[in-house]
């Protein structure tokens, strides 16, 4: 009861019918976020697109420029020497057939995929069960490569993928509550310029229509979209 409390005083301080600059919408959600853990601050965006046609999706990787302050546990399909660069790199799991067999008895404890492309026969029969969760590696986003160091370190340091749900909205997690608010201002504008680049062809009309910040366990707050990259 007192977390609906909380959440019903919170939401008193946000007037529901205003956008705010994104500066000040990250403020409201820091001083909402009083949860006893720390909160993960996420940006959502509701966009101009239809996802079921193939040209007007969205998805993509963006480097956060101050982390997200989640430690990924990554997941490698590699054999031989990219196995051991793997490892080296800080990968938590390693592997090949024996990890596939892991992944089909269900036991999944990883966030994100990264195979060599010559594993991608193995890994493709696992797509059911991978490509449901978001966990498909993917040329196009970097996670099927010989550069197994580089996608590593990438994802440590606070890279986060990005997909356009059916309804057009796409929501990634840019922090914690804990970081100060510039840091948030700087990670919220990158993720938006990464959707911004992400663009579609086949996008008509407004393609950025709304946009919100909330935190795990507070009250979403409207962002003005033009405040997103100024």
């Amino acid at each position: 009861m007192a977390q609906g409390k909380r959440l019903a005083a919170a939401a008193k301080q946000i007037d529901r019918s205003r956008s705010y600059p994104l500066a000040d919408a990250i403020a409201l959600v820091k001083a909402n976020a009083r949860a006893k853990f720390d909160e993960t601050v996420e940006m959502a965006m509701n966009l101009g697109i239809d996802p079921r046609h193939a040209d007007q999706m969205v998805r993509g990787l963006v480097s956060l420029p101050n982390g997200t302050g989640k430690t990924l546990r990554i997941a490698v399909f590699a054999r031989g020497a990219k196995a051991e660069e793997a490892q080296a790199a800080g990968a938590d799991v390693v592997g090949a057939e024996d990890l596939a067999e892991k992944v089909q008895a269900g036991e999944i404890n990883f966030d994100r995929c990264i195979a060599t492309p010559d594993m991608m026969a193995l890994v493709g029969r696992l797509g059911k069960i991978l490509g449901p969760r978001g966990l498909m590696p993917n040329p196009r986003l970097g996670t099927v490569t010989m550069d197994l160091r580089g996608a590593i370190t990438a994802a440590k340091a606070g890279q986060v993928e990005f997909r356009a749900e059916k309804a057009g909205i796409v929501h990634a997690g840019i922090g914690k509550a804990s970081f100060p608010a510039d840091k948030l201002l700087e990670n919220a504008r990158a993720f938006a310029d990464a959707i911004v680049k992400a663009k579609p062809a086949g996008a008509k009309g407004t393609y950025v229509q709304k946009a919100a910040v909330s935190s795990t366990m507070g009250p979403g707050v409207r962002v003005d979209v033009t405040s997103l990259t100024a």
